[in-house]
């Protein structure tokens, strides 16, 4: 199996990854899918879809050189022509790891769901060490 395969796998596993066409333009509506994911044999329509998600709320969109059954063997559905990953750090790693094989296809995405997670990894730190704070009585 493909490491990239095995990657979505991992993120299915910890509910990171949600598949099909109206749960991932639920997770697109609400801001939380951090990428948008479609198949290579894919249908016209759901690419066009996946597309308009991912260009209305601002979110990379990655084909995947993967066919339905491929990834429907992955994340134990049918055959899924459309997935969202919710976890901008597994998105960053799919699309970096993407990135080597195909540099032109995939690297700006990488860079900009990189730069997202190193963001998000920040904010949560920032997070974390301002409830500590709160906690130990340290003030600035």
């Amino acid at each position: 199996m493909d490491s990239n395969l095995s990657l979505l796998g991992i993120a299915r596993k910890a509910g990171l990854l949600t598949v099909g066409e109206e749960s991932v333009g639920a997770a697109a509506r609400t801001k939380k899918a951090r990428a948008i994911l479609s198949a290579s044999d894919a249908s016209e329509r759901s690419m066009r879809q996946a597309r308009g998600f991912s260009e209305a709320y601002g979110m990379p969109y990655l084909p995947l050189p993967y066919t339905k059954d491929e990834l429907g063997a992955v994340t134990g559905r049918g055959s899924p022509a459309m997935l969202a990953l919710t976890d901008a750090g597994i998105a960053a790693k799919l699309a970096a790891r993407l990135a080597v094989g195909e540099p032109d296809k995939y690297a700006v995405a990488a860079e900009a769901l990189a730069a997202k997670s190193e963001k998000i990894n920040a904010r949560r730190t920032e997070t974390l060490r301002h409830k500590r704070n709160i906690r130990t009585g340290k003030r600035r």
